[in-house]
């Protein structure tokens, strides 16, 4: 199982190579939308990347809780500890 300072960095680094966002903005309270950028469309690419990562597949109803980068970890944290 993956800790979270791992799942942290993975989708970091994603976001960084992918979305070309600053690793300087990458705090765990930056908002998806508002702080990163990211719009609804970089969603599907985050899940795609996250189903391959990972081995989870979001729904999109869990995906409206998902609002800060910390929740995104915690989510996916979350979901691996039930593995």
């Amino acid at each position: 199982m993956k800790q979270k300072e791992e799942i942290v960095k993975i989708i970091n680094n994603f976001l960084v190579e992918e979305f070309e966002i600053e690793e300087n903005k990458l705090k765990p309270d930056a908002l998806l939308q508002n702080d990163l950028g990211l719009e609804s469309l970089d969603f599907v690419d985050i899940a795609v990347i996250v189903e391959k990562e990972f081995g989870l597949k979001f729904k999109g109803e869990e995906m409206t809780n998902v609002k800060t980068l910390d929740d995104l970890c915690n989510y996916i944290y979350n979901y691996l500890k039930q593995q």
